[in-house]
């Protein structure tokens, strides 16, 4: 272990170690060093997944591969199904967390919750969406009533169903983690998305079971109602602090599973977009002061020093 490059063995004294030797890297190797993707360098895109998700098979003649984009921000989550060309992704539809709000869930006004059940809410919605976008929506339904157990969509007599791939982006794959919750909300809404339940809520790596009733229990925010139940026994201070706006909304513990249950069936009955129209008036934009020339300059200092002996 000891061996430096460009170092003879023969050199070597057993038991001695060699002094270190910095490797200077010199002209010719910066002369031929390739810079990473910007994209690479900026963190944001894992190009070997990337590289596996895009790439189709030349015999399917350039269809699109399809995939279910998942993105957590620091307000939102975001679920798109975009497929990639030579120029760029395009996204054939998106849904945001903050659009639950007019379908029940009216905890924010403006922008979304990012918990378990907003994941699987937004999930849905992006499912229903795109299904019903491609005329689908009435063949594929989908689970109506999650229940947390495995669903997998059949395939039926006619158009086949929508099969996408999950993609988390840089998101670590741990147990439990939203961004499944996300993928749940799309496969009971009728999508076809190859998964395991190895990372859901309830799986038990020891014992290689899978509870679903804990499943469902995030999927309808029961977690959530769990830890408000448990600030109003412990500290009732905190839990106005902290569930403020629940309370604004007068939401208790009791009513989260209905709220959720609320937004799933009103998703399912209207999950198309609607374009909201612009504003009659919009602001205007205040206009640069146009840039005078030598004369027009002189002429304004005259003005100003004719008005000043006027005084």
């Amino acid at each position: 272990s000891n061996i430096l490059v460009g170092e003879s063995s023969s050199r070597l004294v057993p038991g001695r170690e060699m002094p270190f030797i910095k490797v200077v890297k010199n002209n010719a190797y910066y002369k031929r060093f390739q810079v990473k993707f910007r994209r690479r360098r900026e963190c944001k895109t894992d190009y070997q997944a990337r590289k596996a998700l895009i790439t189709q098979d030349k015999n399917k003649y350039n269809s699109p591969k399809y995939r279910l984009v998942v993105r957590f921000s620091n307000k939102d989550v975001t679920c798109q199904i975009a497929y990639a060309t030579l120029n760029c992704d395009i996204i054939l539809t998106a849904a945001y967390s903050h659009e639950l709000s007019k379908y029940g869930a009216n905890i924010y006004a403006k922008t979304g919750q990012k918990n378990y059940a907003a994941a699987y809410a937004t999930g849905l919605l992006a499912a229903r969406r795109v299904l019903t976008k491609l005329g689908l929506d009435k063949q594929y339904i989908g689970q109506n009533k999650p229940d947390g157990k495995d669903f997998l969509v059949e395939e039926q007599e006619g158009r086949r169903p929508f099969y996408v791939l999950l993609d988390i982006g840089l998101h670590y794959t741990t147990t439990g983690a939203r961004i499944f919750g996300a993928m749940k909300g799309a496969v009971d809404g009728g999508l076809e998305i190859p998964h395991k339940n190895k990372r859901f809520p309830g799986y038990n790596a020891d014992s290689k079971n899978f509870d679903a009733a804990i499943l469902r229990k995030y999927i309808f925010g029961g977690h959530v109602a769990d830890y408000m139940k448990h600030l109003q026994e412990t500290d009732e201070e905190k839990y106005k602090v902290q569930f403020s706006r629940y309370i604004k909304a007068g939401k208790g513990p009791e009513d989260i599973e209905k709220m959720w249950a609320d937004v799933h069936a009103n998703i399912r009955a209207d999950p198309v977009y609607v374009k909201v129209a612009p504003k009659t008036n919009p602001k205007k934009v205040k206009n640069h002061r146009v840039k005078l020339n030598a004369a027009q300059r002189k002429n304004r200092i005259n003005q100003k020093i004719n008005a000043k002996l006027a005084q």
